[in-house]
């Protein structure tokens, strides 16, 4: 397998900018997910990776040889579609083994593959088996398979499970993933699916209008995102924003939104007079008759062992993941108590995290999408 990168890469459709100056590091063996809405410029970027495409700058190196200009069969990636393409008119085996007739390779070496691609995709069985009677699920096996059997040096995923039903979804995943593992194989998944991402990716680019917000781990970027946007599309409920105005510098342990005096984690850095946004997941709120931050609440949704109960403050509505047993009426008013090392800061005018104790410097692609952005 191998490692790609992609330098300051840019891509332009007419005066639609499509993707903008890009730069990530896929390392060898890595399940590298590329999260983001419609229009992000994702797929985009994995047709680029993949010769389908061709940049308007910049460079794509794979294995450490620059393929830039090099047509799409000459860069030994595998492609698996969101549609399967497959063949009608050829069964199972055959379409599987398509690719190695193509290359030329010999009819007992291509069957000797093929059977143990199936194997590898439990649909040994189904071999012989015209593809037009096959589910859903099994098409994208055989598509797969039809990846797999070249033994490439990268796997490139455009939304492979979106036309299945939410509960195979869930299945393929875990059986994604479980291959990866099995095949050490390096892959790169295209999707807009946050729980696909964190469920199946070591790492995460997630993007935005062209730009890539942040890049590391899902843990990592859950846990401490780069930017509002970042907050905002992973989590459901998603991250919330109280919105004030004020200064921080250097040093600070508190931040004070309208009367209430809330705790943050160290702030490493200085930030004059303007909007500011202090961000917390739902499942770092609990509710305390003492907190000084207070709010409405206007319902409640019951999730089984925790319910989502939404509480109208005086700097932003907010929902908060509490325990199913706690009694809560609507109209009631109630003290919110944030956990202080689960908040983040941001520069509500840019969108830009203000970095503290469990903010460390920006990873450089983050980095360099913030100059994009901002710069």
């Amino acid at each position: 397998m191998a490692e790609i990168r992609i330098e300051h890469v840019r891509k332009e459709f007419g005066s639609f900018i499509a993707v903008q100056d890009s730069t990530l590091t896929i390392g060898d063996g890595t399940f590298f997910v590329m999260l983001g809405p419609s229009g992000c410029g994702k797929t985009t970027t994995l047709r680029m990776i993949a010769g389908l495409e061709l940049p308007t700058s910049g460079r794509i190196l794979l294995d450490g040889e620059d393929v830039t200009m090099r047509r799409a069969a000459a860069r030994d990636i595998a492609f698996v579609f969101q549609m399967y393409a497959l063949y009608p008119h050829m069964n199972v085996r055959r379409n599987i083994g398509f690719p190695l007739v193509c290359q030329g390779v010999g009819r007992a070496e291509v069957r000797r593959r093929v059977e143990e691609t199936a194997r590898l995709l439990r649909i040994d069985h189904l071999l012989d088996r015209p593809v037009s009677g096959l589910s859903g699920g099994d098409r994208q096996r055989v598509a797969l398979g039809r990846a797999i059997v070249r033994r490439p040096k990268a796997f490139l995923m455009d939304e492979p499970l979106g036309a299945l039903d939410t509960e195979f979804r869930h299945l393929m995943c875990g059986e994604l993933r479980d291959l990866h593992d099995r095949l050490g194989a390096t892959t790169v998944y295209v999707t807009h699916d946050q729980m696909e991402a964190m469920s199946m990716a070591d790492r995460i680019a997630v993007m935005n209008h062209g730009i890539v917000e942040q890049v590391g781990p899902p843990q990592e970027i859950y846990d401490r995102p780069a930017t509002m946007y970042v907050a905002d599309f992973l989590g459901s409920p998603p991250m919330n924003f109280l919105t004030f105005e004020g200064a921080v510098r250097r040093g600070d342990r508190q931040v004070r939104p309208g009367g209430a005096l809330v705790a943050v984690p160290e702030l490493h850095e200085d930030r004059p007079p303007g909007p500011l946004a202090l961000g917390v997941r739902p499942e770092h709120i609990r509710f305390a008759d003492d907190a000084p931050l207070r709010g409405r609440v206007l319902g409640a949704e019951y999730m089984g062992t925790t319910q989502i109960v939404t509480v109208e403050t005086a700097h932003g509505t907010v929902k908060a993941r509490i325990p199913s047993g706690r009694d809560v009426r609507t109209g009631e008013t109630v003290g919110l108590a944030l956990r202080p090392d689960g908040l983040s800061l941001f520069d509500a005018a840019t969108g830009r995290v203000l970095r503290s104790a469990l903010h460390e410097p920006d990873h450089p692609d983050t980095r360099r999408a913030a100059e994009v952005r901002h710069g």
